[in-house]
């Protein structure tokens, strides 16, 4: 475990050095800045633990600066260090966050000892912080369903980016469940104590585009009566989730990429610079590379956006996540219709396996609750209840399901399927593993792990 980084922010060389060989030699790992702004702009780039902050510093004060920390890091601890040793300031520095308030000239020891107890109840923090994104991962991904190799991944990605402050671009066909995605990865961050604004740029006329997203002053357009708050205002402290970010107009793009880069905007019409804390996080189904060749979206604003990505595979990719999600859907769609009679019958599970989805998740979900409205007093799911394009679809051969004349719970028809196929697949590569497991994408691992759960027997050569 590498040692507590700590950064100091003083105007004063001296005051830089003193404290870096004080601290150094109690084995920290030491960061240094002569000003607020360049205090905060290494806090974005490295990862402290702790910042020993002068109250008196030209430009943007102590003050100033530590409210910027505590916005960026709002867990900081921040120790503040002043010449100046009035109750008044110390006051202020506290209610304003400070951990503590330290006088120069300081005693070491006494500053390490306050360095020490602050590091204590920054490590307590963390340990809580990462206790409670256990807990609520665990609900985070209910909505998110599926084994497969691919999803599995996503999930991988989610947990390893939620934590940071970086933008996330989320890319994947309509229906993939790129909103789920971005509510996980909010979910799991250090922001889901703040707001989560969803925003699908495609569905706000162009010329209310800009007041929705920054609001507008009074007076800025006909019908514009009183000032009012933007979405990014009303996500500070969150996360705003930009879907179909590609059909931003170029004017917008440009304010939006001022908010990525300089963390201010102005309302429409407004002249006043306002600050805002918020991670973008930004969705599309289409190409940005070809939209920026094509000269409709700015390149700076993309490579802006595209730190991190999340590709998302569409459903006909990860066909084997279908048995699990029909499963998901079809439990709550009945407790919902209030049918808890309803059952699905074996031919349609085949039919929803068979067909390629081009509306993904979100279409399967939207034929599974048309089919549990429209069933009959029985409730029985049958192929006569699906839309057309389903029975239409071109048919492969598969793991075959039957239905016993005393019924089947839709878990036992799934793993009944998933048994089939996978014996199919083992059959069509001779039985062996490798093979099979290319043939239904999965790695031989998974594959190993399901044969041992499901009681297939490999027969000897």
């Amino acid at each position: 475990m590498s040692p507590p980084s700590i950064l100091i922010i003083d105007d004063e060389q001296i005051m830089r050095d003193v404290l870096t060989t004080l601290l150094s030699e109690e084995g920290y790992r030491i960061f240094s800045a002569g000003t607020g702004e360049e205090g905060v702009e290494q806090i974005g780039q490295e990862p402290i633990d702790l910042v020993v902050l002068d109250l008196m510093l030209p430009g943007q004060g102590g003050l100033a600066t530590l409210e910027e920390i505590l916005g960026l890091d709002p867990d900081m601890v921040v120790v503040m260090v002043s010449a100046y040793a009035s109750i008044d300031n110390a006051v202020k520095a506290t209610k304003s966050g400070a951990f503590d308030f330290v006088t120069k000239p300081f005693n070491n020891e006494e500053l390490l000892l306050v360095i020490s107890n602050g590091l204590k109840k920054r490590k307590l923090e963390i340990e809580n912080r990462h206790l409670r994104r256990t807990i609520k991962g665990q609900s985070s991904f209910q909505n998110l369903v599926g084994n497969s190799d691919r999803i599995q991944k996503i999930f991988d990605l989610i947990s390893q980016v939620a934590p940071r402050r970086s933008t996330v671009l989320i890319n994947g066909e309509s229906g993939t469940g790129k909103e789920l995605v971005a509510k996980a990865i909010h979910n799991l961050s250090p922001r889901s104590g703040g707001p989560f604004v969803a925003v699908n740029s495609s569905s706000i006329p162009i010329d209310l585009l800009e007041s929705e997203l920054f609001g507008h002053v009074k007076g800025a357009f006909t019908g514009a009566s009183s000032t009012k708050k933007g979405l990014f205002e009303i996500a500070s402290g969150g996360t705003i989730f930009l879907d179909e970010v590609g059909t931003l107009p170029t004017d917008t793009q440009v304010k939006l990429l001022r908010v990525i880069q300089e963390r201010e905007f102005r309302r429409v019409g407004g002249l006043e610079n306002i600050k805002v804390d918020v991670r973008i996080i930004a969705a599309t189904n289409s190409d940005l590379k070809v939209a920026v060749k094509d000269r409709q979206f700015r390149e700076d604003l993309y490579y802006r956006l595209n730190v991190i990505t999340l590709q998302l595979p569409a459903l006909r990719e990860r066909k084997e996540d279908i048995p699990l999600l029909v499963e998901h859907f079809f439990h709550r769609l009945c407790k919902e219709n209030e049918r808890s009679d309803c059952f699905l019958d074996p031919a349609v599970l085949k039919r929803f396996i068979e067909y390629d989805w081009p509306g993904n998740v979100r279409e399967l979900e939207n034929v599974l609750e048309r089919a549990v409205v429209l069933s009959p007093g029985e409730g029985r799911i049958t192929e006569d209840l699906l839309p057309q394009e389903l029975l239409e679809s071109d048919s492969v051969s598969v793991g075959e399901l039957t239905l016993l004349d005393n019924g089947a719970s839709l878990k036992d028809l799934v793993l009944q399927y998933e048994k089939g196929l996978i014996t199919t697949a083992l059959e069509k590569a001779d039985w062996n593993q490798k093979r099979a497991a290319h043939l239904l994408r999965v790695n031989a691992t998974t594959l190993n792990e399901k044969l041992k759960r499901l009681k297939i027997k490999i027969p000897s050569v």
